[in-house]
């Protein structure tokens, strides 16, 4: 195989918006995940709201939550 001049490079997030209900899918929000962190931005703001990923993991694995395991 030959030596490429250039390379292909992955993201360095996952970004996808959150709709509200049908009919008219208000935006929520934006969620973005990051290798270490999980980010939160409510429609309308500029800023995100951060967490680490060990402490996003930690809560939502906290009965407190009441978040329950689901099949993907």
């Amino acid at each position: 195989m030959p030596n490429y001049v250039n390379i292909l490079e992955q993201p360095q997030h996952m970004e996808a918006k959150v709709l509200g209900p049908a009919p008219r899918r208000p935006l929520v929000g934006t969620i973005r995940v990051k290798p270490s962190t999980v980010l939160w931005k409510p429609a309308g703001q500029r800023q995100f709201y951060a967490v680490a990923l060990d402490e996003f993991a930690e809560w939502i694995t906290s009965p407190e939550t009441r978040a329950v395991r689901v099949k993907s």
